[in-house]
């Protein structure tokens, strides 16, 4: 995609974001937008960087690893986030990537356990969020509703996990009601446990299709990528 492009793209969604956020009485500084570039160049990725985009998702240790080393060498230092299913084989090279700044998929408690063995050895304090089943989907990986208090009850003792919030991934849905649906059930949710439990800063939830619903119920990162990056290039 064009420079042009891009940065016009990137320029959209935040209008769309400061319209979602004014519907909602929020201020949209209050919102993260976390671009999703799995599947696009590294290159694109510098140029959303210059243009002001500060946070960039990515969910392939692989090419997570890659992009970040061609932009490294360009002396560009990215916030990289984790956002996809996390093999616990694979977290001891995010460990050492110093600018994967969160990891927004702990969605077991073995891989909790692997990340803060990993962290620490590393001397590293990580930033996560827990992965939540909203929809109770069996092609999704995440904590059933239910039992997210008691997940987090055994994992708020890891020393070298830093719990910022809850995250969800809803399946490709057409209908608006049943998205905003979800998007509530999951804020009762982040708010039962900041009321209850523990503080938490981070509520994950949006993607291109249904990120200004995310917002209006409550959203403080949402995770885009076509709408910004176009369809993928590889």
């Amino acid at each position: 995609m064009e420079k042009e492009d891009l940065i016009s793209n990137f320029k959209k969604v935040q209008a769309k974001i400061k319209k979602a956020a004014a519907l909602a009485n929020r201020d949209p500084q209050e919102i993260k937008l976390l671009a999703v570039s799995k599947n696009h160049y590294a290159e694109a990725v510098e140029i959303l960087n210059e243009a002001g985009v500060s946070y960039f998702g990515e969910n392939r240790v692989q090419e997570l690893e890659e992009k970040n080393e061609k932009l490294i060498e360009k002396g560009i230092d990215i916030d990289w986030h984790f956002i996809g299913h996390l093999q616990r084989n694979k977290v001891k090279y995010l460990m050492r990537m110093e600018n994967c700044q969160m990891i927004q998929s702990i969605d077991s408690l073995r891989l909790a356990k692997e990340v803060n063995k990993r962290a620490k050895k590393n001397e590293r304090i990580i930033p996560v969020l827990v992965e939540v089943n909203m929809a109770k989907d069996e092609n999704k990986f995440g904590i059933m509703p239910e039992e997210v208090k008691d997940f987090l009850k055994q994992i708020k003792e890891f020393e070298n996990l830093k719990i910022e919030g809850l995250m969800t991934i809803l399946p490709y849905l057409d209908d608006s009601q049943k998205l905003r649906s979800y998007f509530k059930q999951m804020k009762k949710i982040y708010d039962d446990v900041c009321e209850n439990l523990m503080p938490l800063n981070e509520l994950s939830m949006g993607m291109t299709n249904d990120y200004q619903i995310a917002i209006e119920e409550g959203a403080t990162i949402v995770r885009v990528g076509r709408a910004i990056f176009g369809e993928r290039e590889y």
